[in-house]
């Protein structure tokens, strides 16, 4: 038989030894898998414990592909009733195209139609297709004018194990985590006395860390597989395998006697992998344990272990700058607690590998999924540890862990650093009276004044964010962190304020729908006030707030002006202009956005205002749909601050401000009462309002006067028109 196996792309000299120490030498590497020729028992064999591959792939032909018709031909040629019972189910996985054929569906549908058609010839039974759980999936790939027919031995991917019942976000493939643990050099003979992975998660690396110490098979645990109604597939050469394995787990478990850990700040991650474990049968070989990296002590520290974990690695919006504190924690961590351990990180984001502060033995190259990423192997040296133990006496300028409440704890700062801390407390004594005076508790205090610190910091109560505006590219990523450590530092020290109290963004050019994306789902949620009005704001499950600071002014006038008026708010977001209008004395007040989530937050803020629902319309629409259909109603008073850009999944047609204002202009000015005031804003930098195309309208900018003292430095942060139909 001639087979190639499958795996991940960077395992491929992985699994090559691990065929080989199947006993068969003769296999041969190949980009993403491995070729060979083997008996139906060594086929077996590869399927129940191959821990590394994806599928196990039995080559039946190799035929002509140069066209459509050509691959029929050659697909029909084959005798199928070798493989597949007249009234049997089939599915095809087709990759590849050429010249004659560049869609993989219409390949799989012709592939389809040969094997049906040979059948039906042959027995006047016709076979169907079953999506799921077919008696037999076949496999194409097409290369240049010739493609390759396989039968699939494994069935679904050999990463399934059976044994993950619950996992969490972006959870690692099984063949993956083995791959890396046996680049790690962990096994069933290695020297090391323990192994623990302080950020475990749904704990799949300690789980596959059993498996392997306890010689369990990665398949035993499946229900199904490929072979099973495949014709070719002989039970007698199979039972004895699958039993062989069943007793090397009952042995492997009686003598597996080395301690793994896992440990996890989130309490779900923790339950999810306990169960995980005890669905396998190895929870007497593992511990999983609730505790964040901060407080961490590892056990038996003196005894050298591997330490291995996969770190989040900011795939959500805006967290670079937040996991580059939890990366440089754990390098500290590595320093203080692994010397003379074997230390690996896998991360998908290599930028944040750098800020450990760790020069890595060795860096393998592989993928997650589709992500590029790289194993980090690092062994602490005693004097390396000595100097981590020092920098801790002399003080910590970053976050010490997300539940820490101690006020930051800062030795000697930097020239730069100082000059930042005397910007900032000149800041807030500028701003001191300017707040007391206007009664409002959410305000900007900085906004990159000096170039290197290049953050801006909002006050929310007895809260902090601090915004890092994305660096160049060109910017070495530790000078930058080591900045921002200083702006956590500062920040925590001026404000008298502990590190709990202080939430950390990334600011970045957003596209789409991204002004909407989850950062994280925490729930914690605060009020503040702003003009006797009360707003509820989370500070860190999303990247904006749920109340724009430099929109204040403008508020403010349509809370003066409303009283007695109808008012529309286009694009609402959490409808705080529409709660000022209401407080105001607006007669009514219409909300449109289409963000279920932000109306849920709107309906939340008229109800700590005390408005009844009468008082407050809210229409979850696309506000271009909304204003395009016909409306009987008009208004007196208009507030609409569309985005710069939006293509959510959720709209018709992308926004573009610059090219579409004109549009919603007069779309907005055809609801609005003949002595009416539409009030238009938005966020683009480099805007600029079509006067001629707008010639029918009075209209005047605002701009100065809607930019409060809290932004004077940044006074292009939004432009503002008052526009008017004439009289």
């Amino acid at each position: 038989m001639k087979l190639f196996v499958t795996c991940p792309k960077g395992l491929e000299s992985l699994l090559l030894e691990e065929i080989r120490s199947l006993g068969l030498e003769q296999a041969k590497e190949t980009q993403a898998g491995v070729q060979l020729e083997a008996e139906l028992a060594d086929a077996y064999r590869i399927c129940l414990w191959s821990r590394l591959a994806n599928r196990v792939l039995l080559l039946v032909a190799e035929v002509d592909a140069t066209t459509t018709d050509a691959l029929y031909e050659g697909i029909k040629a084959i005798d199928w009733l070798d493989h597949l019972r007249p009234e049997g189910t089939l599915t095809v996985d087709f990759n590849g195209r050429n010249e004659a054929i560049n869609n993989t569906h219409f390949g799989a549908m012709k592939v389809k139609d040969a094997i049906v058609d040979q059948v039906r010839d042959a027995t006047g039974r016709r076979p169907s297709v079953a999506k799921n759980q077919p008696d037999l999936r076949i496999n194409v790939h097409l290369r240049r004018t010739s493609a390759q027919i396989a039968i699939d031995l494994s069935g679904e991917s050999l990463h399934r194990r059976g044994y993950r019942l619950q996992t969490g976000a972006a959870p690692m493939k099984e063949n993956l985590a083995a791959g890396l643990l046996l680049r790690c050099g962990w096994g069933a003979n290695s020297e090391f006395k323990q192994l623990v992975d302080p950020m475990c998660g749904a704990g799949t690396l300690i789980t596959e860390a059993a498996m392997i110490a306890a010689d369990i098979a990665p398949g035993l645990l499946r229900r199904r597989w490929g072979f099973d109604r495949w014709c070719g597939h002989q039970p007698s050469v199979w039972t004895p395998i699958y039993q062989e394995a069943q007793e090397r787990r009952v042995a492997g478990l009686a003598i597996s006697q080395v301690p793994m850990r896992g440990f996890d700040a989130d309490k779900l991650a923790v339950d999810r992998a306990l169960a995980n474990a005890d669905a396998l049968g190895v929870s007497d070989l593992v511990e999983f344990t609730r505790c964040d990296l901060a407080s961490l002590v590892l056990p038996n520290a003196e005894e050298s272990g591997l330490l291995i974990s996969n770190p989040p690695y900011g795939e959500r919006l805006g967290e670079q700058s937040s996991l580059r504190f939890l990366y440089s924690q754990l390098g500290d961590f590595l320093k203080a607690q692994t010397v003379g351990w074997r230390s690996a990180i896998f991360t998908s984001n290599p930028e944040l590998g750098k800020v450990m502060g760790l020069r890595a033995d060795k860096l393998y190259r592989l993928f997650n999924g589709p992500l590029p990423s790289q194993l980090l192997l690092f062994t602490v040296y005693p004097q390396e540890g000595r100097e981590s133990s020092q920098a801790a006496t002399a003080g910590d300028t970053g976050l010490t862990g997300d539940q820490s409440n101690k006020t930051h704890q800062v030795g000697a700062l930097s020239d730069g650093a100082q000059m930042f801390e005397n910007r900032l407390r000149k800041n807030l004594k500028q701003l001191s009276r300017w707040v007391k005076r206007e009664e409002i508790e959410a305000y900007r205090a900085y906004d990159a004044d000096l170039p290197e610190y290049a953050v801006a910091i909002d006050c929310y109560a007895d809260q902090v964010v601090i915004q890092e505006y994305a660096p160049p590219a060109k910017v070495d990523p530790v000078k930058s962190f080591k900045r921002l450590q200083e702006v956590v530092a500062v920040a925590g020290r001026v404000f008298e304020m502990s590190t709990d109290k202080i939430t950390l963004k990334q600011r970045k050019r957003q596209a789409g729908s991204d002004q909407y994306e989850r950062e994280d789902s925490q729930g914690q949620t605060f009020v503040v006030t702003e003009y006797g009005c009360k707003f509820e704001v989370n500070l860190r499950d999303y990247l904006d707030t749920g109340l724009f600071l430099d929109h204040r002014p403008v508020r403010k006038k349509i809370q003066g002006l409303a009283k007695d008026k109808r008012v529309l708010n286009l694009f609402c977001y959490t409808a705080t202009a529409s709660v000022h209008a209401a407080v105001g004395g607006a007669k009514e007040t219409t909300s449109v956005d289409m963000s279920a989530t932000y109306l849920d937050w709107a309906r939340r803020n008229f109800d700590l205002n005390k408005i009844p629902a009468n008082k407050a319309k809210l229409i979850q629409a696309d506000c271009i749909q909304w204003l395009d259909r016909p409306r009987t109603e008009t208004f007196d008073l208009i507030f609409m601050d569309p985005p710069t850009f939006s293509n959510s999944k959720r709209m018709s047609d992308i926004l573009d401000v610059q090219r579409d204002h004109v549009m919603l202009v007069e779309r907005a000015m055809a609801l609005l009462e003949q002595g009416g005031l539409l009030i238009f804003s938005n966020n683009y930098r480099r805007f600029k309002l079509d006067y001629e195309a707008l010639s029918a309208f009075d209209i005047k900018e605002t701009t100065p006067k809607t930019i409060d003292q809290d932004f004077k430095r940044n006074e292009k942060i939004h432009c503002c028109f008052e526009i008017r139909h004439r009289s």
